[in-house]
């Protein structure tokens, strides 16, 4: 069986989707700055640092943390 050729851009088959500041901030509707406080105040969606300076979200962790504070 041939394998498929994987895209520039697409998730790994079995890897959540990770989000980049900007992108969860364009979602959210708020300034990425904002994201940045949240972090450093130790709320808002949980957040995984691939570096020094490179946060991520997963998909699933930003739509979890808004059912809870939502609720």
């Amino acid at each position: 069986m041939a394998r498929r050729k994987r895209f520039e851009g697409e998730p790994l088959a079995g890897m959540p989707e990770m989000l980049t500041t900007a992108e969860v901030a364009r979602a959210l509707k708020v300034a990425p700055s904002t994201l940045c406080r949240w972090r450093a105040a130790g709320v808002g969606p949980r957040v995984f640092w691939l570096g020094e300076a490179t946060p991520r979200y997963r998909e699933v962790d930003v739509v979890a943390w808004l059912e809870l504070v939502s609720a």
